[in-house]
């Protein structure tokens, strides 16, 4: 499931080591809907977490993201898990496509796939 949601920048984290093969970076965007701003945390990973360096606090985003779900001990996470973010219209330098650390790829992940044929069992 690929969405895109455009808003302000409002705060980038640090890339954070999970283990020795895998890292993630966080950030939070301001969309402005409604009467109240909705703040939405992305979280990107591996080979991605660079993406968002090009990107001043403040700047107007659109953010393209996939999401993510998983059950863990009968409780259950929820990630937006971005791979590509754009300022203008203009796609970032973006890494180059990976599914190293994605446990759902997607047809997006790689240009050509067969994603979207896959016979997953879940």
């Amino acid at each position: 499931m690929s969405f895109d949601v455009t808003g302000k920048l409002h705060k980038k984290y640090p890339t954070e080591n999970k283990t020795d093969s895998f890292q993630t970076r966080e950030f939070v965007i301001v969309v402005e809907s409604g009467n109240y701003p909705q703040y939405v945390k992305f979280q990107l990973t591996q080979d991605r977490c660079t993406i968002i360096d090009p990107f001043e606090e403040g700047q107007e985003i659109k953010v393209h993201f996939d999401l993510r779900g998983r059950e863990w001990n009968d409780k259950y996470f929820t990630n937006l898990n971005a791979w590509r973010i754009e300022a203008g219209g203009q796609p970032s330098a973006a890494a180059p496509a990976s599914t190293e650390g994605n446990f759902f790829p997607t047809a997006d992940d790689e240009p050509g796939s067969a994603a979207a044929d896959d016979d997953l069992p879940f």
